[in-house]
């Protein structure tokens, strides 16, 4: 990507002449959180979601707002290119979300390949947003934390669920697990 998802983060919110103090309060989110965002920490899914409902954008805004046209293919060469990582302030790298839906401006859903590093079993904070989420394990084992219940998943499984309720997807073991994922986001 040629800009950064804090990059883009910034430049919607300020085209909307919309402050970090009043964002922070659209979104529930903290004000410092927000401006770490924009200057480059890579939060959840669940913060990307409201700060995109806290601007009135799709989540897929931050991806890519070229407009397409259909199909849009998206080639395992170019997966790279279009990477989104998921670590937290001073913490390893927990996640890698790859794009699948780049490109396609007028999407509902938001595609991902992505691959869950071991550290993403470390922690295990839950998140939520609006939603439903559905992944298919490719490869490896991952956990599945939803509500009080907990699930270990592996290649070939699946999960299909409301994503309001809390939740955690991370590696169950020492080695990298893949999956695809598609998110639902309600307008």
């Amino acid at each position: 990507m040629s800009e950064t998802v804090g990059a883009r983060i910034k430049k919607f919110r300020e085209k909307k002449n919309v402050s970090l103090e009043e964002l922070a309060q659209r979104t529930g989110l903290d004000q410092d959180f927000l401006a770490a965002v924009e200057e480059g920490l890579y939060p959840s899914l669940g913060p990307l979601l409201k700060v995109a409902r806290g601007l009135g954008l799709r989540l897929g805004t931050f991806l890519d707002d070229s407009i397409s046209k259909d199909p849009v293919i998206v080639r395992l060469s170019e997966r790279q290119e279009e990477l989104i990582t998921h670590k937290g302030k001073g913490k390893p790298e927990e996640l890698r979300f790859h794009s699948l839906g780049r490109g396609k401006s007028d999407r509902h859903m938001e595609p991902f390949y992505i691959e869950v590093l071991p550290e993403s079993g470390k922690d295990q904070a839950l998140s939520s947003h609006e939603g439903e989420e559905f992944i298919v394990v490719i490869s490896g084992q991952v956990k599945l934390v939803h509500g009080q219940d907990t699930q270990i998943l592996e290649a070939g499984d699946t999960a299909y669920y409301n994503s309001l309720v809390p939740h955690h997807l991370g590696c169950h073991g020492q080695s990298k697990a893949e999956i695809y994922a598609v998110l639902y986001i309600p307008d």
